[in-house]
């Protein structure tokens, strides 16, 4: 029940929050165009619920193409790639704003496992069906795991943090996490690319969370 509930919720509170940010947001966009040129918003396929996979988005905060350039499609401390407002953008969170959208279209939920790559930190038919918990709710904006560590914890402990979410889903949980994501966010804690991890995305920054 409290599924279904959680939808609405994500829904009213995705787009309220889209009615706010809107003029941010196009101001990020500005800024990144001015900054390093067009396609400011970046995509990049993700795995969501239940396997399916997706086109996540989030504000483009390294040079165009990096993939294809240093590193690949890994990121890391220091990594010249990122541009001026990308650094800006990444160590406040608003480069994820555009997820805002994915919730709309029911690609994801305010709170949950973040996305993981298609290939990043394994193929979806590798996870063990323990593992595969973490796809049977929809990923979030932010999650469980992200106040836990962020990027700093091993994926190991990531994925366990995710199957207790997923274990343990209520209105009470998901309260938690958005109170400790916000505590996490505004303190800038764990926000540092300090290893190597799969960008495109960033990932996310580097491949999951919050950056």
């Amino acid at each position: 029940m409290y599924k279904g509930i959680k939808r609405v919720g994500d829904i009213l509170i995705s787009t309220i929050a889209l009615l706010i940010c809107w003029p941010l947001m196009l101001l990020i966009m500005l800024a990144i165009y001015i900054d390093s040129g067009k396609e400011t918003v970046f995509k990049q396929d993700r795995i969501g619920k239940d396997g399916k996979v997706f086109k996540l988005y989030k504000f483009r905060s390294m040079v165009r193409n990096a993939e294809h350039t240093g590193s690949g499609v890994y990121s890391f401390k220091g990594d010249v790639r990122v541009t001026k407002v990308g650094k800006f953008i990444r160590t406040t969170s608003l480069d994820e704003l555009p997820q805002l959208i994915n919730v709309i279209k029911g690609d994801m939920s305010l709170i949950g496992p973040r996305p993981v790559l298609t290939y990043h930190p394994m193929k979806y038919d590798e996870y063990t069906q323990e593992q595969l918990k973490r796809f049977s709710v929809r990923p979030g904006i932010t999650g469980w795991a992200q106040v836990n560590g962020r990027k700093t914890a091993l994926w190991k402990d990531r994925i366990a943090y995710d199957i207790e979410y997923v274990e343990n889903l209520s209105l009470w949980f998901d309260i938690k996490v958005f109170f400790k994501t916000i505590k996490t966010v505004l303190g800038l804690a764990d926000n540092e690319n300090i290893e190597k991890t799969a960008v495109f995305e960033e990932d996310e920054k580097s491949a999951d969370g919050i950056s």
